[in-house]
């Protein structure tokens, strides 16, 4: 009788467990319309440069009171866009991700307006031993002589012509999620028109290095740059003056005499006339 009594009331106790568990799932599932919206995400890990398919993204419910700004909610619409920066499977997708519309795919996808891709030769040493890596930013040092036609030793320099150059791509490879350094020949920088002119010149008239900054600092690196001179402390000669000529003297001419003259005579009557020759 008691067994009896005991199993009656376990019974009981998980009908009432499975109806509340039954009632507040009615009561999520009604309570979702009105907190979450669908927004596009992405259902695999895409690197930038890439166009997206209609089989890498999906919508997916999203809390609404936590959307990212700009965040997309028709995936047809996506259909052929270019990234220009990498996206995580979930992630969701905004327009401040994406490359303006009928942009192809590639590199020039990444480049911002108004600016340009320019790639430069490098090996281990002038690449920072493989640390400049796509995303970063680096200062341009060249290396030349101070003037083009000094031949001497002491006319060397080496200054810093360009700061804050973006990295875009080291080789073939533009992803920016590897922190591993890799040794490469070439890098793609990101440089406005008359900063590719110069860093052009740059390369043509001595020889490059890049110089890894810190992401976040914006300070210049303003320099008068290095000489032979600067590097041991020695103090460039003054130039020799020429010794001061003395003034020319002043020629005086003097003013020739003036040429005899005769003078003849004449008398009529009682008048008298004098003519000089």
């Amino acid at each position: 009788m008691k067994n009896r009594r005991a199993y009656m009331m376990m019974a009981f106790a998980i009908v009432l467990g499975l109806a509340a568990v039954a009632l507040a799932s009615r009561w999520l599932l009604g309570q979702a319309p009105g907190n979450a919206t669908r927004i596009v995400v992405a259902t695999a890990d895409v690197s930038l440069g890439q166009r997206l398919g209609s089989e890498m993204v999906k919508l997916a419910e999203w809390p609404a009171d936590s959307l990212p700004v700009g965040a997309l909610r028709d995936p047809l619409q996506l259909s052929g866009r270019v990234l220009k920066a990498s996206v995580l499977r979930g992630e969701p997708l905004t327009e401040a991700k994406l490359a303006p519309a009928g942009t192809l795919g590639g590199l020039s996808a990444l480049i911002s307006e108004g600016k340009r891709a320019i790639t430069v030769r490098v090996n281990d040493v002038v690449g920072v031993a493989g640390f400049a890596l796509p995303g970063n930013f680096v200062d341009i040092l060249v290396s030349t002589q101070a003037d083009a036609s000094a031949t001497s030793e002491g006319s060397a320099i080496s200054k810093i012509v360009l700061e804050r150059i973006l990295v875009l791509a080291v080789a073939q490879e533009v992803g920016r999620d590897d922190t591993k350094p890799r040794v490469v020949n070439a890098v793609t920088l990101e440089v406005s028109p008359e900063q590719a002119e110069k860093l052009d010149l740059a390369r043509s008239v001595g020889s490059l290095s890049l110089v890894l900054r810190n992401q976040v600092d914006p300070n210049p690196g303003t320099t008068a740059g290095a000489t032979k001179n600067s590097l041991l402390g020695l103090v460039a000669p003054e130039p020799v003056k020429p010794a001061a000529l003395p003034p020319p003297r002043a020629t005086v001419r003097q003013a020739s005499a003036a040429p005899h003259r005769h003078c003849i005579g004449t008398i009529a009557g009682l008048r008298s006339h004098q003519e000089c020759l």
